[in-house]
């Protein structure tokens, strides 16, 4: 499963550089690297949705919707930033469930 990630990761860099080699747009290529940036950031910040499984499913269900639009992007120019930064959402009810019914750990 890791070494699937890992190649996804490297096809999506070697597209955004392929697109940039082919149209020499500096513009889409910061803003394709931004956004993947944004996404992979947002899916390892997601990790601490875990003891929340529906709250970590469908966090892992908006990171692969997130890196289709970063794919969209790529490809057809067509800018979706709120699929991008969709998994924020299910970062911030996680946070706001905490921050309701605490995290269930006594310290004393």
């Amino acid at each position: 499963m890791k070494a699937l990630m890992i190649v996804s990761i490297v096809l999506t860099l070697g597209m955004v550089f392929f697109k940039y080699r082919k149209d020499h747009d500096i513009q889409k290529l910061l803003l394709a690297l931004g956004s993947f940036a944004v996404m992979v950031s947002l899916a390892i910040m997601g990790n601490l949705t875990r003891p929340v499984v529906p709250i970590y499913l469908a966090h892992l269900i908006l990171v692969l919707f997130s890196w289709g639009g970063v794919l969209l992007y790529i490809v057809k120019r067509k800018y979706y930033w709120w699929v991008i930064v969709s998994p924020l959402c299910t970062i911030g009810l996680f946070l706001l469930l905490e921050f309701l019914t605490g995290s269930g750990h006594s310290l004393l």
